[in-house]
């Protein structure tokens, strides 16, 4: 007798990643899933939807969920059968890049409340029923940045940063329960909103920055930022069959990065021509970032 499908819940879905990976849940040829894919604005829904085509409403379903609101939480999960989620993709993030002195704190903030907090909470909501059931995986759609910082990403990466110690922590108590959790980490990825966020940016005025932060924002990082996403890197569509192979896993891997060709360095190199950040400072020293 066939196991019944598991109930798969993923954040984040109306593009680039979390599109991807619904999709290819829903067909999966053995039907091992039902998945539940969301996003903050339903009136997003119509590519997901064209995308699932004859799975929609079958092993496909769409729902509203905004994870920075308890109440949209608890109100997604309670159109969940039994509110009984066996897969947890938190997925749903926001990017911040730029001179920090032109950034607000309340942008910041928002970078945290959705990476950092959006997906605790969706945690908090779900580990009950996980632990009771004395089973479940939690997939966390980190990054490469979680790893090492990159330059003018910094809140970005502090955000991705938190994510990694905290679910780290959270593996090892977690497996007594029989729960797994696994930070897959992308480098760069190419998508719609990765282009309008570079572009955007370009042109942005980022008021109290000094002219020489400016310059190098503009005229060497952003660039060389367009080279390093056009060389190496991965489809949203590469990205989501890595998760399916990790949701998939008899035993779910704790880390899981889905490009071999970039490393967190190589984006140093492509920002520091100099070598200062890289061991050979101006003055001929050596104080190796990296070390």
């Amino acid at each position: 007798m066939a196991d019944a499908p598991r109930t798969v819940l993923i954040s984040g879905c109306s593009s680039g990643i979390g599109l991807e990976l619904a999709v290819q849940l829903a067909h999966d040829p053995r039907q091992r899933y039902q998945v539940v894919a969301t996003m903050r604005d339903l009136g997003k829904k119509g590519t997901l939807e064209a995308a699932a085509g004859k799975a929609l409403g079958q092993t496909l379903t769409v729902a509203q969920l905004d994870v920075c609101s308890d109440e949209s939480v608890a109100q997604c999960l309670s159109c969940i059968q039994g509110g009984e989620v066996d897969v947890l993709v938190n997925n749903a993030g926001v990017g911040l890049v730029g001179p920090l002195e032109g950034l607000s704190l309340a942008a910041m903030q928002n970078v945290f409340d959705t990476n950092f907090f959006g997906a605790v909470r969706l945690v908090k909501a779900v580990l009950p029923g996980m632990k009771r059931r004395r089973q479940g995986h939690i997939v966390v759609v980190s990054s490469v940045m979680g790893l090492q910082g990159v330059v003018f990403n910094e809140v970005y990466a502090a955000s991705k940063f938190a994510m990694e110690g905290f679910f780290e922590s959270l593996a090892v108590q977690l497996l007594q329960f029989n729960i797994f959790i696994s930070l897959v980490e992308p480098g760069p990825v190419v998508t719609e909103f990765e282009g309008k966020l570079l572009e955007q940016v370009s042109t942005a005025e980022f008021p109290g920055t000094d002219p020489d932060t400016l310059s190098y924002f503009r005229d060497l990082y952003l660039p060389a930022s367009r080279e390093l996403f056009h060389n190496v890197g991965q489809s949203p569509q590469d990205v989501a069959k890595v998760i399916v192979k990790v949701i998939g896993s008899a035993r779910p891997p704790l880390r899981r990065q889905t490009n071999t060709r970039y490393t967190p360095l190589t984006a140093l190199k492509a920002v520091d021509p100099s070598g200062s950040l890289l061991g050979r400072s101006p003055g001929g020293g050596h104080g190796n970032l990296l070390q």
